[in-house]
């Protein structure tokens, strides 16, 4: 009885723990590195617009600044856009909710020299392919160009891009490129992440359940959390009543010498008890 009430206490610590407001961070043209003077545009895609998503960012001079209000950047609802992009724009930034949670962190890096490296802002799935462009500020992105990872040369590209495919876990690490005469691009890191794995049937348009969409699922969420936590209350009540009743008796011996065939009878006599305790308060 005891193991019970404690296993009804664990769920409803867990259900009352969650949260249903998630936002991702994307970054428009999608690079992890800009030339200065670079048009940039950056968006929370949010689970729940009335979490009241906001951009905020931390660099070298300044910490937890948010987007339009601290001096940089132009808000517009959950999105900001920096119409010139400055070195010291550099930095992480995220997205924030009026509730404290946060999405994803991206590391933008903005130089003033004349080469870039185009990679992905994002982490990359495991088994995907990557397409890393190294370009300049003024010339053609057709350059050849010598890639480089951890500090190694990986390869020499005439068409200045490299394609790496089915990437792994060792590729995650940190590129670079060159293009001889123009300059080296600075550093970035590229993250590769894993596929989830599942022992269920993929799920389908055909057995979807209709009720699951962006704009009704967190109001429907918080509906089943509110439901399933008014539920254990009462059943709780039902337990404590009947686990005091056992104790008034002094643990009656002949409970620990049941079996579970009659578990069911013992269940009947459990609420029998509790009917005992009702009349004799009324009475």
């Amino acid at each position: 009885m005891k193991k019970t009430c404690l296993l009804w206490l664990l769920i409803l610590i867990s259900l009352l723990s969650c949260t249903t407001n998630q936002a991702r961070l994307t970054v428009s043209p999608s690079s992890s590195q800009f030339f200065e003077g670079d048009f940039v545009s950056l968006s929370c895609e949010e689970d729940d617009s009335s979490a009241g998503w906001t951009l905020r960012r931390n660099t070298s001079k300044q910490q937890r600044t948010q987007c339009g209000t601290d001096g940089w950047g132009e808000g517009a609802g959950s999105s900001c856009n920096i119409s010139y992009i400055f070195t010291l724009d550099s930095g992480v930034y995220w997205c924030e909710s009026r509730e404290g949670p946060i999405s994803n962190m991206v590391n933008l890096t903005v130089t003033g020299g004349s080469v870039i490296l185009q990679s992905p802002v994002l982490p990359v799935m495991e088994g995907d392919d990557v397409t890393l462009l190294c370009k300049t500020k003024t010339t053609p992105s057709n350059l050849p160009a010598a890639f480089y990872k951890d500090g190694s040369l990986i390869r020499k590209q005439p068409t200045g891009h490299m394609t790496i495919q089915h990437v792994s876990r060792s590729d995650e690490g940190l590129y670079k490129c060159d293009i001889s005469g123009h300059g080296e691009s600075p550093s970035s890191w590229i993250t590769v992440t894993g596929r989830p794995t599942t022992t269920t049937s993929p799920i389908t348009s055909s057995n979807m359940p209709p009720t699951i969409s962006l704009p009704s699922y967190s109001t429907t969420l918080r509906l089943v959390c509110h439901l399933v936590v008014i539920y254990p209350y009462f059943i709780s009540t039902l337990l404590m009543v009947s686990l005091y009743r056992h104790s008034a008796k002094g643990n009656d011996p002949t409970i620990f010498l049941a079996t579970e065939t009659n578990a069911d009878e013992r269940l009947c006599e459990d609420y029998d008890d509790i009917a005992e305790v009702t009349t004799e308060h009324q009475l």
